[in-house]
């Protein structure tokens, strides 16, 4: 079953067709028929043997797009001049770059932002390390720090393959929540020269967002980064995820008026945002939780496939010790939460759980089971995707967490902060908008940056975690 066509596989095609009536119409046909959905048709050259146009259309997935040209290029009449991939050209260059606050234009501004002047305001730091708070670019900046051992779904693909996710997300924090951040992809992936580096590089940020490292190593990494620096470490793979879901889950449980105390949830994929989202949903109240992996649910006792984590996992849920597959533990489950790849879920073990069952399919970019599949058997579909209702996006808490980490100066990260954003989050659809398709605001809604800075902001005051008194949040509005 092909996804539903989506603008991450977008194509420009520039065809020449013969000018004749009808010409433009076999063209278009042929894209639909092929299930492309076209988005624009650009006149580009009008001849009077040959009218020549761009043709841009969404496919399903890469073999999709080419699939679509192909039946493109067999109509007779029609010539393929070129074929742009509109990802990638929006990646050419790379997304980010640096500008100047201000204009250095004669002497006396260079003899200020740079020498003689600027040795005035080194030496202040030096005598007092917190005025590099205002005096640096320390008070609104963040490391996006990556090793690329587990970009997406993709796995481990190096520090080069990583580099447009970490771009990505330092594009996002500036256009969402004016939050300077800066991609620092790691050569290695050695936990210890990867705790010295970050360590390191410290003094110019105000925040560290990990990203992308495989667990455990994760968790020894944040642990150690934690304990050795002043100023807040992030996993957003791990924290950010579990926000998102906890808020989405918390709106999902009201549509089917029942309590994260009370239901049973069955998990695929027990690495850094599994482990870290199963930990959050237990400080909320869940109390049934089961984790599965390849070597199916994971128990107290159990020796195959296990580490440190899946120790601690395992004597922290399941209380029953069910045992078997995934279709096994999901019998009688309320909620699914996936967080592995795809088709690891079948349409047999979805009808096997409770009735108006909960299911966020959340593996990128195909879910472990498709909402076309799913969806007529649950309640509540939801998926990390921007193409189906009910996305669960980390990009709904990152740029928020981070700005109001920022705007108290917070020295580090807590559980008490992360409650907080997720019910903010959730707070945001109200009752009455509230529905099946419906349970979790989208990154484009301009009030999800301040609600969400807000509340971390006053947790960590609550907390006694900030240097500084809480402001008013900037959340830059979208464009």
């Amino acid at each position: 079953m092909l996804n539903s066509p989506s603008a991450s596989y977008s194509l420009t095609v520039r065809v020449e067709i013969k000018n004749e009536p009808g010409m433009l119409g076999r063209v278009t046909s042929a894209i639909g028929k092929a299930g492309g959905d076209i988005g624009a048709v650009d006149l580009v050259d009008v001849g009077k043997k040959a009218v020549v146009r761009d043709l841009t259309f969404k496919a399903s997935d890469e073999n999709h797009g080419h699939q679509i040209v192909e039946k493109i290029k067999a109509l007779e009449g029609v010539r393929v001049v070129n074929v742009s991939d509109r990802t990638f050209l929006m990646h050419l260059g790379g997304k980010i770059e640096v500008k100047g606050k201000m204009a250095v234009k004669t002497r006396d501004d260079l003899s200020m932002a740079y020498t003689p002047g600027v040795a005035r305001v080194c030496m202040a730091i030096h005598h007092d390390p917190e005025k590099a708070y205002t005096l640096t670019i320390k008070q609104n900046t963040v490391a996006v720090v990556s090793d690329g051992t587990a970009v997406l779904g993709l796995g481990d693909i190096g520090p080069g393959g990583a580099q447009p996710v970490m771009e990505g997300k330092a594009l996002i924090f500036k256009e969402f929540a004016g939050v300077d951040a800066f991609p620092i992809c790691l050569a290695t992936k050695d936990v210890n020269e990867i705790v010295m580096v970050v360590k390191a590089i410290a003094p110019v940020f105000g925040g560290i967002n990990l990203e992308d490292i495989s667990a455990p190593r994760c968790f020894e990494i944040e642990e150690r980064l934690r304990r050795q620096l002043d100023i807040p470490v992030f996993h957003d793979d791990q924290h950010g995820t579990a926000v998102v879901v906890l808020a989405a889950l918390t709106n999902a449980l009201k549509l089917v008026k029942k309590k994260l105390s009370d239901v049973r949830i069955v998990f695929t994929g027990v690495g850094a945002s599994g482990i870290a989202v199963s930990k959050l949903l237990m400080k909320a109240g869940a109390r049934y939780i089961i984790g599965c992996d390849r070597a199916g649910a994971i128990y107290k006792g159990r020796t195959e496939n296990m580490n440190s984590m899946k120790e601690w996992y395992a004597e922290h849920t399941n209380p029953r010790r069910i045992k078997g597959a995934v279709g096994d533990a999901l019998v009688g489950a309320d909620v699914y939460i996936g967080l592995s790849g795809p088709g690891v879920v079948s349409l047999k073990d979805v009808k096997g759980m409770h009735k108006d069952a909960i299911i966020f399919a959340m593996a990128n970019p195909v879910p472990e089971i498709l909402p076309e599949e799913a969806g007529p058997y649950v309640r509540v579909m939801a998926t990390g995707r921007s193409d189906y209702p009910n996305q669960i996006n980390n990009s709904c808490c990152f740029p928020g967490f981070f700005r109001g980490l920022l705007d108290v100066r917070a020295r580090s990260v807590n559980d008490e902060m992360k409650l907080a954003a997720a019910h903010a989050l959730a707070g945001l659809v109200t009752k009455s908008e509230l529905s099946e398709e419906y349970i979790t605001p989208s990154m484009f809604d301009r009030r999800v940056v301040p609600a969400v800075a807000e509340a971390v902001a006053e947790a960590a005051q609550k907390t006694g975690v900030a240097r500084k008194g809480r402001r008013q949040t900037k959340g830059v509005a979208v464009r």
